[in-house]
């Protein structure tokens, strides 16, 4: 592109408007802004510009409904989608509507110019950057900037089916992302399966991947299916793939590979047609080094990451994560949502939360459950708080297992007491097998 790239910025906001036209004229291109996106379309008829910026929400026209008509009439326009009100449904909807990319405000002015020069050079290049993905909500809400980039990259892999690495700390989400890239891939109609690496037996887990034949070891009385077989057409989700014994790593490195396996005691091979997404809160990389997971294997696994954010490093989420998680618990346990005193709030958002948001999840649902008043105040979150702020290092480690171990048998007691000791439904309103109850409660120290 030899002239100066055209920009059309659509903004209510007047400083928005001057300060991207300063810092794109700087960058040698030629800018009209519009203060509304009423008018664009016929606009459109006698000139087209290279590159669109606008925002979402403004008078006369959503900026939502703006992107569909300019996509539907100038597919190969690339606009850039800009909102202050950023969550992971108008990412992705901005996305499913043929936004080139999405932009969360407050952003950085160079990052905005960089996204401009990529448009340009994709039309320039002729790339097509018009695939539309499907939208729907999973669970997961922030507005940090860590979270907006969480929120972006699952906009832009929705239409692909590609291998994802997810990594971050215990308790940030990693299986949610998991399920909301399922859901917002090609793939979404197919099964989800989700195996926890660390959950399971090393004995059992060769046998939980791929299944089994009848008579190939002392119990196995039927033929079996394996979570690879079960997510067939769909996604496997490996958590925790740090922790895979070496010998299955060569396994599963022959299945990206080659697409088949063997059943344990198989002869024929089975093929399946799986999109695997690994998440791990280990460095993997260090584990290369170490000998402990194999180099190929990693290099398989680690072609798109994700980084999920620690809960301390994105504190401005937690007031928001406070209310979202309250509706949630309380419309499952049927009890009436208790409002949060400020001091509370500002209480919870002074803590480390080594645990990070699984922490803070069950620290409410405590707090819903025993709480006396109306209203959660500091004292109702007495585990939580007492620790006070945590430090670094193994006292960190230390202190996340303490705490981790500490809320899982206040749930436990709370769920026992709320089902006279029933077993069976305590296990049903935590989420676990009656089975995993039983095991967790010996480890607890709960049960004899």
């Amino acid at each position: 592109m030899n002239r100066a790239p055209r920009v059309w910025v659509i903004d209510d906001d007047r400083s928005i408007r001057w300060v991207l036209e300063r810092a794109l004229n700087k960058a040698d291109m030629d800018v009209t802004s519009f203060s509304n996106g009423v008018g664009i379309m016929e606009s459109l008829q006698r000139e087209l510009p290279d590159v669109i910026i606008s925002d979402v929400r403004m008078p006369g026209i959503d900026g939502l409904d703006l992107l569909r008509q300019v996509t539907s009439a100038h597919p190969d326009l690339p606009v850039i989608i800009m909102t202050a009100h950023s969550d992971l449904d108008s990412a992705v909807s901005a996305f499913d509507r043929g936004a080139f990319e999405y932009l969360p405000k407050p952003f950085d002015l160079d990052e905005a110019v960089d996204q401009v020069r990529r448009a340009c050079r994709k039309i320039s290049d002729g790339e097509d950057t018009n695939e539309q993905p499907r939208t729907q909500t999973p669970d997961i809400v922030g507005e940090a900037p860590a979270m907006q980039e969480v929120f972006r990259a699952i906009g832009r892999l929705a239409r692909s089916s590609i291998t994802v690495l997810i990594n971050g700390e215990s308790g940030t989400g990693k299986e949610l992302v998991a399920r909301a890239l399922h859901r917002h891939s090609p793939r979404s109609d197919e099964p989800f399966i989700a195996l926890n690496m660390a959950a399971i037996p090393r004995d059992l887990l060769e046998s939980e991947l791929f299944g089994h034949e009848r008579g190939a070891f002392t119990g196995a009385q039927t033929k079996r299916e394996g979570r690879f077989e079960q997510a067939d057409g769909g996604t496997l989700f490996l958590d925790e793939i740090g922790d895979m014994p070496a010998e299955l790593q060569t396994r599963l490195l022959r299945v990206l590979a080659d697409g088949e396996f063997y059943r344990v005691g198989g002869i024929a091979p089975v093929k399946v047609d799986v999109r695997i997404i690994a998440a791990t809160h280990q460095h993997l990389e260090e584990l290369v080094r170490q000998g402990r997971f194999r180099e190929d294997l990693f290099h398989r696994l680690n072609v798109i990451r994700i980084h999920l954010p620690a809960l301390r490093e994105r504190r401005e989420d937690i007031p928001l994560l406070v209310d979202h998680l309250l509706d949630r618990q309380a419309a499952r346990l049927g009890r009436p949502r208790p409002a949060v005193s400020g001091q509370a709030v500002s209480t919870l958002c002074g803590l480390n939360w080594p645990g990070n948001v699984r922490e803070l999840e069950n620290a409410l649902e405590r707090a819903l459950l025993l709480a006396e008043g109306e209203t959660l105040e500091p004292a109702d979150f007495g585990q939580a708080t007492a620790s006070g702020p945590v430090s670094s290092g193994s006292s960190l480690k230390d202190a996340a297992r303490a705490a981790a171990a500490e809320t899982e048998r206040r749930m436990i007691l709370a769920a026992m007491d709320a089902t006279g000791e029933n077993v069976t439904r305590a296990a049903e309103q935590l989420g676990l097998s009656r089975r995993g109850l039983q095991l967790k409660m010996k480890e607890l120290g709960l049960r004899s």
